[in-house]
């Protein structure tokens, strides 16, 4: 049993800010969160005074492990480009469990992330839940599959017009996830012996089941108005993922209650579809009742940057609570997993991290972190170590 006591407690729940608050963790669940606990016998007591205690950041949009960053030998990974139609792909299948991305995640607080293709395909693969230290490789996978991701806008038709295949337009990309979604519809109550092609539509019949959302890769606003036409035709679990224009449509997305996975922000124009890429937009969202959380698309921003976009975000409008709730409760509830995930409160999963300061101020250092009870034993650059180890 361990014993955090003495910091400021931003529990991102009902509790609110807990001024020298004390929390129990017991095996992979907080026990106790409070201002006034007994803290038992036996108990490792863990000082945390005078610092910040929130919980872990969970980045929902990442190519963590699948899209490394210096081991590029044998290609791209996280981009299948023969076929614009591939639900059955695993981001899993394709993830180096010991990139060091992984640690570079644990060093700027974030605990778990969401990995998944590319945005090359209208139907990319299955997306992975990922937590970012466990006992072995194998136990770093929380949920599997956990969302289906998709793609319209430019990257469709750039990478098909190049190879002289469809889809080179946008009426081709929503026309070929519309053929896709349809077939799988016809398929939906027969038997699995009876399904042609069973591997392709497995995965799309959870998807009109509800069973897991669609992931959709969209940046422009007359793109994410095709998303959601294509939602309400299927009904579907629908997640906009960047959403680069989702201010300018934000009516329709209320309206819909879909919510929307923000970035990355840290970037520039890379491509026509992001002119309107700016930290503003996470205020815009916020101001017109959107929920939405903030991800790095690592690696496009590296991943333990992520509370960096939040702080960039309050700066220019964000409200400071509601930037820390975009990287740590929303991400959770979006995903659906808020139940363990994404605040400090009892019975919840035991993920959470300490910062010397506030974790949007740049000069704040991370002083410990935990993920499912486990405290991360690596150290900290300068030869700095976390509380309790040597």
């Amino acid at each position: 049993m361990i014993a955090i006591k003495g910091g400021k407690v931003l529990t991102m729940g009902e509790a609110g800010t807990i001024e020298n608050g004390i929390i129990i963790i017991e095996g992979e669940f907080i026990k106790t969160v409070g201002k006034k606990v007994d803290i038992p016998e036996g108990c490792q007591c863990i000082d945390a005074g005078g610092k910040y205690i929130c919980p872990g950041f969970i980045d929902g949009h990442t190519h963590i492990g699948l899209e490394e960053e210096i081991y590029r030998l044998e290609g791209d990974d996280v981009n299948e480009i023969s076929d614009p139609i591939t639900p059955q792909l695993r981001a899993l299948d394709g993830i180096n469990f010991v990139d060091l991305a992984f640690t570079d995640a644990l060093r700027g607080g974030v605990t778990r992330s969401m990995c998944m293709p590319g945005s090359a395909n209208i139907i990319g693969g299955q997306a992975v839940f990922l937590k970012h230290l466990a006992s072995s490789l194998s136990e770093m996978v929380y949920r599997q599959p956990w969302g289906l991701k998709a793609a319209l806008g430019e990257n469709p038709k750039r990478v098909y017009a190049a190879q002289k295949k469809t889809p080179r337009t946008r009426m081709a990309n929503a026309s070929l996830m519309r053929e896709a979604l349809y077939n799988a519809l016809q398929a939906i109550d027969k038997e699995e012996s009876e399904i042609k092609d069973y591997p392709k539509k497995e995965i799309l019949i959870k998807v009109l089941k509800k069973e897991l959302p669609l992931l959709l890769h969209v940046h422009r606003a007359d793109d994410i108005l095709t998303a959601l036409r294509i939602r309400d035709e299927f009904n579907l679990n629908l997640i906009i993922q960047h959403g680069t224009e989702a201010f300018i449509v934000a009516d329709e997305l209320v309206k819909r209650d879909v919510p929307v996975f923000l970035g990355p922000l840290l970037v520039n124009r890379a491509k026509v579809e992001m002119k309107e890429v700016s930290f503003k937009n996470a205020g815009r969202l916020a101001q017109q009742g959107v929920k939405f959380a903030l991800i790095t698309d690592h690696p496009v921003v590296p991943i333990e940057h992520l509370r960096v976009c939040a702080a960039l975000a309050v700066r220019e409008g964000l409200d400071e609570e509601m930037a820390l709730r975009a990287i740590t409760r929303w991400p959770a509830e979006i995903l659906g997993v808020d139940h363990e995930l994404g605040s400090l409160a009892v019975g919840k999963r035991a993920d959470l991290v300490v910062f010397d300061g506030h974790p949007f101020d740049f000069r704040s250092r991370l002083n410990l972190v935990m993920v499912d009870g486990k405290i991360w034993g690596d150290k900290i650059e300068q030869g700095r170590s976390f509380y309790g180890l040597s």
